[in-house]
């Protein structure tokens, strides 16, 4: 493993690059949007100047990171030659399975043919290729260059070898992979996105106010963070294609989205992103402003 190609240069593609990268391999970040390649660099010299002040890294480091990383906008230019390619695009099983279409067919035949999907059927994206053992889920989390976790899933028919060979990749990023099997939601996911909805729930059958529920995830369960946070970190969208494959992949009722994260996410409060969500949040700044209609039920 030399050559990285991600494709997709958002939140998740542009860390996955960073940390590949600052640990010597060679990447290519794909993307159609050239503005968003431009945004994707701004945004890990960013990260790599916040690492030097905090005297992680040094200003060589930094150099040195920044030259391993070329874009493209061309999908098959910047594939070419590449040893592991990890699809990072968004949580959409139509757009996954396009792109690993055509990925299958321009990419060299020993190439592994990764994704970052954090719910949808790794079997199922591999059924679309010629080379469904050699396709597989690299999870990573949000913010990838600080995470540790990494979250390892075979399909159904992905090797051991490349399972093997994807789980000592990930260690050369300093990262902990964990093993996970080809199920709804997988590990991570299966469990936290139950536990927003659940938290929406309580919200909109009026229990207690945003505030009052992550206070009390924070303080008496001792979460980094509450469960309305987290969720406008993510995306309330994303929440919601997670919460809909869990739904539809297990067929329980208990994983059926709340409606009010349904709404929020058709009125297009979607969280940070979006700059509202269940917070408001202030542009250039971690500072949160409850939004007046969450603050009480």
């Amino acid at each position: 493993m030399e050559n990285i190609a991600v494709v997709g240069s958002g939140t998740m593609g542009n860390g996955i690059a960073h940390i590949f990268a600052q640990n010597g391999y060679k990447v290519s970040v794909i993307d159609i949007n050239e503005k968003a390649l431009e945004k994707a660099l701004a945004t890990i010299t960013k990260n790599l100047d916040r690492l030097i002040k905090k005297e992680k890294i040094t200003e060589d480091v930094k150099t040195q990171t920044l030259s391993n990383i070329t874009t493209f906008t061309s999908l098959k230019d910047g594939v070419s030659g590449a040893d592991l390619v990890i699809e990072a695009a968004t949580e959409n099983t139509g757009l996954k399975l396009d792109i690993f279409k055509q990925l299958d067919e321009i990419c060299k035949p020993e190439a592994i043919l990764a994704t970052n999907t954090s719910s949808i059927s790794i079997t199922q994206i591999a059924a679309v290729t010629n080379r469904p053992e050699k396709v597989i889920g690299m999870h990573f989390m949000n913010p990838v260059p600080i995470m540790k976790l990494v979250e390892i899933i075979k399909g159904y028919k992905t090797s051991d070898e490349v399972t093997k060979t994807i789980m000592e990749t990930s260690k050369t990023l300093h990262k902990v992979p964990v093993d996970v099997n080809d199920y709804p939601g997988f590990v991570a996911n299966r469990v936290l996105m139950p536990m927003i909805n659940e938290a929406i729930i309580t919200l909109a059958e009026g229990v207690a106010g945003v505030e009052e529920i992550d206070t009390v995830m924070k303080l008496g369960m001792a979460h980094p963070m509450g469960p309305f946070q987290l969720a406008d970190f993510i995306g309330l969208d994303v929440c919601l294609s997670i919460m809909n494959v869990l739904y539809e992949g297990l067929g329980k009722d208990k994983y059926a989205p709340c409606p009010l994260l349904l709404n929020m996410v058709r009125a297009g409060n979607l969280g940070v992103k979006s700059g509202e969500g269940f917070y408001s949040w202030t542009h250039g700044t971690k500072d949160l402003i409850v939004a007046d209609s969450f603050k009480r039920p």
